[in-house]
């Protein structure tokens, strides 16, 4: 059997390692783009063209892009540590996070995307938004959504609440 390609979404939280190591005992030796998806602050200082608070926001967003290769870098070198062929990518877009995982899948020809679970329900998860329930209702290529431990156990604690009540 032929080892898939796969596009990890890393953001370097618990959830996105814990990911990471299921998927890599799942596919032994696969290789993997860990991406990072960050969104720059352009969108957000395009309107003070000439102000100087631009320079600033034009600072703090080469900051941000450094801690977003560091998170990538870390996560492909997790990769790398767990058995997967592993390099990083960071992805500056104004799109979300999940259309620049659905963007980027597509564009890779990649063969699974992956993600880690953060667990948010009801309103939190609302009102914020699911960066993998958006993936899954866009993705055209097979798309994996890994809960951590600790959101699977707190899943299995509100099943069973539910299920005294």
């Amino acid at each position: 059997m032929l080892t898939p390609k796969l596009l990890i979404a890393y953001d370097g939280s618990p959830n996105a390692q814990s990911a990471m190591q299921t998927v890599a005992n799942l596919f032994p030796g696969a290789t993997a783009v860990l991406l990072y998806a960050r969104q720059p602050l352009e969108g957000f200082a395009a309107h003070l063209e000439g102000h100087p608070a631009l320079e600033e926001l034009q600072e703090l967003d080469a900051a941000a892009l450094d801690v977003s290769e560091r998170i990538a870098a870390e996560g492909a070198e997790l990769a790398r540590s767990l058995g997967l062929i592993a390099e990083p990518l960071i992805a500056s877009t104004m799109a979300t996070a999940s259309e620049t995982i659905v963007d980027t899948a597509e564009e890779l020809d990649v063969d699974l995307i992956v993600l880690g679970s953060r667990g948010l329900r009801g309103f939190k998860a609302t009102l914020l938004g699911s960066t993998s329930a958006n993936v899954l209702h866009h993705a055209t290529r097979p798309t994996l959504v890994i809960p951590s431990e600790a959101v699977a156990s707190a899943r299995r604690s509100s099943r069973t609440m539910a299920g005294t009540n």
